[in-house]
């Protein structure tokens, strides 16, 4: 079944539809109903825009490709499994959210609250700009993404990125198992109380990174106005560049090109059992 060139705007207008295509097609109309595709299956849509809530909830196997939802398109995909975006653009609030194996490929995403306890979560050649990215994510892999926000990936676990340009503030807080390769990180307070995040050949820019980490390395990268850095953090680093201040790193060792100040306080506790380093 092909729907093609049509407005819908009643409520479930194509619900439940399965093995179809739909193309060509506005959501939007007096009637402001919701859940347009809801519980689809098998189910193609291209060329067409949203501008009404919670289109696509409970779709299975699902293609949507050079797409747009607006801003009044509020949480567009939740609940969804086996679902690909390509070239679309998600502008509603809280867009994506408790999916399973999605693949974003050339997409812009403008929503606050965006990805949350996604799992499986596939995303290349993306730009986010998100308020609260990636909460509790799951087994995700992200690939050149370029990313503005604030309170990036916490408690996201499992995860690879690589090629991204992130900028934001607390990103990483009490993440486990990520890596992290030839990225731009810039922001505050980097990844508190987190557990083995791995860092290779990446630009770290902003102050007090990398506090409280467990199970923490860095390989070959470089820190920019990072000031009372690995404090109480378990580390493994080797930095190619000055570091501007060192606080209380609880074991490990830490080697840079120089260090401006090492903080070593006496009623710290746990004692430091750092080797800290300089060429």
């Amino acid at each position: 079944m092909v729907y093609r060139d049509k407005t819908y705007d009643e409520e479930r207008a194509l619900y439940g539809i399965e093995d179809s295509e739909v193309v060509n097609c506005l959501f939007d109309g007096p009637a402001d109903g919701e859940s347009a595709l809801k519980e689809c299956k098998g189910i193609s849509v291209e060329n067409c825009e949203f501008r009404l809530r919670y289109p696509f909830w409970h779709m299975t196997d699902g293609v949507v490709k050079n797409c747009k939802m607006s801003d009044t398109c509020r949480a567009a995909l939740w609940y969804d499994k086996n679902i690909s975006l390509e070239d679309s653009v998600l502008g509603g609030i809280k867009a994506l959210r408790e999916c399973e194996n999605t693949v974003m490929k050339n997409c812009e995403v403008v929503s606050e609250e965006f990805g949350w306890r996604c799992r499986g979560l596939r995303i290349n050649d993306c730009s986010v700009e998100s308020m609260y990215p990636f909460f509790e994510c799951k087994n995700a892999e992200f690939n050149r993404l370029s990313l503005k926000g604030k309170y990036s990936f916490q408690y996201i676990e499992n995860a690879v990125l690589k090629n991204c340009e992130l900028r934001t503030k607390d990103a990483f807080w009490h993440s486990k198992n990520v890596t992290v390769e030839d990225s731009l990180v810039q922001g505050e307070y980097l990844a508190w109380y987190s557990e083995n995040l791995k860092l290779v050949r990446c630009k770290i820019v902003g102050t007090q990174p990398l506090c409280y980490c467990k199970g923490l390395v860095l390989e070959d990268c470089e820190m920019i106005d990072a000031d009372f850095a690995f404090e109480k953090s378990e580390v493994e680093a080797t930095v190619n560049s000055h570091i501007i201040s060192v606080k209380n790193p609880v074991s490990g060792f830490i080697k840079a090109k120089s260090i401006g100040e090492i903080i070593l306080d006496a009623k710290c506790e746990p004692k430091t059992l750092c080797d800290i380093s300089v060429e």
